[in-house]
């Protein structure tokens, strides 16, 4: 059985995920509950759980000041949120599982699933530094992102990235160094997760950083020389697109 403890602050929303939990994972065992920064502190601390279930905002507190205050993390980890805005993105960033509320029962058993293969407390240990260097940074040029790699997690600096490159179900990333990852990812969920970095999807096949572009051709479409020196096309419909936003940058 999987010692489990589950922090959320709304009563109902606690009861309810214990109660999906109880019936439908039979795997876990919920020891334990809290609904505060505070006693969720106290729990983990008396409990000692191999697996938490954590709601990103606990009244006027975050989750993260639970991570931040703990002496080490040797659990597993889930975060909850009813919000998909900031917390969320980050969370993603750093390839740390969530569910977003109201939970989804199948959902909620891929994730139990997926803690129980984890299991694997030294990566869940570098996502959660990451993460919480990303939120304390006052400059995004110093955030690091998670790639999924066939080797597993790879943490790299988001300004050392020049662009990323579309591979079919793949993303090939491109970076200063003149390294080159590629991730079992569609550019599609990068695109998301980089739009707020300067980072801009000229292609069907392109997302590149804005900083990083040397020289702009014109064209139909148009053609962008990187810092490296590649030539990249601009499709017709993203070059108006492209344009206020490289203007403006």
């Amino acid at each position: 059985m999987i010692r489990t403890v589950v922090v959320e602050d709304e009563e109902h929303s606690r009861k309810m995920l214990m109660e999906m939990l109880h019936e439908n994972c039979h795997e876990i065992a919920v020891v334990a509950s809290a609904d505060s920064v505070k006693t969720g502190l106290t729990v983990i601390a008396e409990q000692k759980p191999e697996l938490v279930f954590l709601d990103i905002e606990l009244q006027s507190e975050t989750s993260f000041e639970i991570l931040e205050r703990l002496p080490e993390i040797n659990f597993e980890l889930v975060f909850t949120t009813a919000f998909d805005h900031y917390a969320l993105k980050a969370i993603k960033f750093c390839a740390i599982d969530y569910l977003l509320k109201p939970i989804d029962l199948n959902e909620l058993r891929i994730a139990v699933a997926k803690a129980e293969k984890r299991m694997n407390r030294e990566n869940l240990n570098r996502n959660l530094e990451v993460l919480l260097n990303n939120i304390k940074s006052n400059s995004q040029s110093n955030h690091r992102i998670a790639l999924s790699t066939l080797e597993g997690l790879l943490f790299v600096n988001v300004r050392d990235i020049i662009y990323c490159e579309s591979n079919g179900p793949y993303t090939k990333f491109i970076f200063k160094q003149g390294d080159k990852i590629v991730t079992s990812k569609h550019l599609k969920e990068y695109e998301d997760l980089l739009g707020d970095y300067n980072f801009f999807r000229i292609h069907k096949s392109y997302l590149v950083n804005l900083q990083e572009i040397k020289k702009y051709i014109r064209g139909d479409g148009g053609q962008l020389i990187m810092s490296n020196g590649a030539a990249l096309n601009v499709s017709k419909q993203r070059k108006e697109g492209f344009l206020n936003i490289y203007s403006g940058s």
